[in-house]
């Protein structure tokens, strides 16, 4: 489909998928109607962010109470948000912790991983492309009317054609004209992506609260952890060194925290181009289940002369 003909509902819902990582949870509840979304970096970030925020759902203890801790997507027009976010700072502009951050820090192209296919297959050379099956099933209506009419030419306007389809033998099922559905997308390209995940806290017993979970979880080479995001899952692999950033060693008139960061490896895939690719990323195709030759006779012999030329071939 091109471009120039996008329906408006189209490009609605491609609107719609560029809803905010902090989670817009009305326009996420729509996307998750949608059978199929293609799988994107801003995919895998919701996945990882979903996982923090949602799975892991962290408390600890604070002056207020047990309180969840907040998890903030982390970018350079974030850190400019996180500054003037009253809801992130008291009223003397001191940030308020315990917070958790997370940031993408890196992307590398996996040319050595290519999970169930391991050809680079080439998509099919038409407006609609596509390489790879994901999915095949029988287009019942059209089925059934190929083989009504197959009926009507074998047993005409017989009443009783129901009862005399029962008795078919298996050559006439061999014949049987099936139109199958088939789904294909491209072919995913799979790639590393690397997180920074930040955790600063006021109290030390409040970091022990809440890097405990990462260190339980698995989420190592050999268990990796998988998260979903949108239909689609990914692979995480949580790094066994928690680096520690704090400053409670200096004596000094600073604020003391407590940050430690820890690095999460995820194993992804790409499906499409995105935005710069016109064809679709799903494509529906169905089968031909009748090819029909023209019959040609051959005239052996000379033309005859009163023949107007243009009538016979040459």
């Amino acid at each position: 489909m091109s471009r120039s003909k996008r329906t408006e509902k189209q490009i609605k819902d491609k609107r719609a998928q560029r809803f905010d990582y902090v989670g817009d949870k009305e326009v996420a509840a729509k996307l998750q109607e949608i059978e199929f979304m293609p799988s994107s970096l801003e995919t895998i970030d919701r996945a990882m962010l979903r996982f923090i925020d949602e799975e892991l759902n962290l408390f600890t203890n604070t002056n207020d109470g047990f309180k969840k801790v907040p998890v903030l997507w982390v970018t350079a027009e974030r850190a400019f948000q996180i500054k003037h976010n009253k809801d992130l700072r008291d009223k003397e502009e001191t940030l308020i912790l315990p917070l958790i951050t997370v940031n993408r820090s890196s992307v590398t192209k996996e040319q050595d991983y290519k999970g169930t296919v391991f050809a680079n297959l080439y998509p099919v050379d038409d407006e609609k492309g596509g390489t790879i099956t994901v999915a095949r099933q029988i287009n019942q209506k059209k089925t059934a009317e190929f083989q009504n009419a197959q009926a009507n030419r074998k047993y005409g306007d017989d009443k009783n054609v129901s009862s005399k389809m029962l008795n078919v033998n298996k050559r006439d099922m061999s014949t049987a004209k099936t139109v199958y559905e088939t789904i294909t997308i491209p072919i995913p390209t799979w790639v590393k992506v690397m997180y920074e995940i930040s955790i600063r806290t006021e109290y030390q017993q409040q970091m022990n609260e809440l890097i405990r979970p990462f260190i339980t979880i698995p989420g190592n080479s050999r268990t990796p952890k998988r998260i979903e995001a949108e239909g689609h899952f990914y692979e995480i692999f949580i790094d066994g060194g928690f680096a520690n950033n704090s400053n409670q060693a200096n004596i000094g008139m600073e604020q003391r925290n407590y940050e430690t960061n820890i690095n999460i490896e995820t194993l992804g895939y790409l499906i499409g181009e995105g935005e710069n690719q016109e064809k679709p990323k799903i494509v529906k195709r169905e089968n031909a289940v009748d090819i029909k030759l023209g019959r040609e006779r051959t005239i052996v012999g000379d033309i005859p002369e009163n023949i107007k030329d243009g009538f016979y071939r040459e």
